[in-house]
């Protein structure tokens, strides 16, 4: 631009005063649920094993924070390795789908059906095929991340204006030219519009596969903390696991923003002022 300001969200370090302002707004909001949360507690006198107070949740995590955050880093590794997994495949099997008849009439009805098929009755099955280890745990988190992604890639490969196929094809570019120039970018958006879903459901996925069996891990930790009753450390393995989610999340954000820089959704990603001129 004439002004040498850069705008949108090309530049991943920007701070501009619209973002500065939104971040403050959603600080804001954590801060006074917050307070609401501990005045309520000290006015209706909850039991501290029913609902503690923010500050008590804070001290103990504080107190047992060695604990928490190996616990953390056992569970994080399951939930990456099931998150780029369900990616990978997740497309490769989108791809097959998107463009051949035969893969779309042979495996995506098993995969629907695999899909509604409840992943924690199957669980415990992991355990007798594969032992109490990391793969029953990755395998769960594969599998519930896995359908968004392959959902949306296929919805993603499958958007593309035929018009635009035919000026491509017009051209003489090969099958291989217009996938990378035309088609993958057009599909792009939609892909990680799944992968920020399936990185939501990771962290879920890596506790509750940590729920079936684990003696290591926040879910093993939510198991010991609730049985004994001890409320606070409880949501502080569960905030911790929600730190792990909502990055991510954000890593694939980050990506995103490199990725797609010219996307409308990251072009208007900072709220503009109405009244301004």
């Amino acid at each position: 631009m004439a002004n040498g300001k850069s705008t949108g969200a090309g530049g991943l370090g920007t701070f501009s005063p619209a973002r500065l302002r939104r971040l403050g707004e959603i600080a804001a909001s954590f801060l006074g649920l917050l307070v609401i949360w501990e005045i309520a507690v000290a006015i209706f006198a909850f039991p501290q094993y029913i609902l503690p107070p923010p500050s008590l949740i804070w001290t103990d995590m504080l107190d047992h924070l060695g604990p928490i955050l190996s616990a953390a880093r056992f569970t994080a590794i399951p939930m990456l390795y099931g998150f780029f997994a369900a990616v990978v495949f997740g497309v490769l099997i989108a791809l097959g789908v998107a463009f051949s008849r035969f893969v779309e009439a042979a495996i995506y009805p098993i995969i629907i059906f695999l899909q509604i098929v409840p992943k924690i009755a199957v669980a415990p099955l992991f355990i007798i095929w594969f032992g109490f280890g990391l793969a029953p745990k990755v395998l769960l988190v594969f599998l519930l991340s896995f359908f968004p992604v392959l959902v949306s890639s296929i919805t993603a490969f499958r958007s593309v204006d035929p018009d635009i196929m035919d000026l491509a094809r017009a051209t003489g570019a090969s099958r291989w030219r217009i996938f990378f120039k035309v088609q993958l970018p057009h599909a792009l958006p939609t892909l990680f519009t799944g992968f920020k879903v399936a990185a939501a459901l990771s962290s879920t996925a890596a506790v509750v596969a940590e729920f079936v069996a684990s003696d290591r891990g926040l879910g093993y930790l939510l198991l010991e903390y609730n049985g004994n009753l001890e409320t606070a450390l409880s949501f502080a393995a569960i905030l911790v696991l929600s730190v792990l989610g909502l990055a991510l999340y954000g890593a694939v954000e980050i990506i995103e923003r490199i990725a797609i820089p010219w996307h409308v959704s990251q072009r208007s990603a900072e709220p503009k002022d109405l009244g301004a001129a």
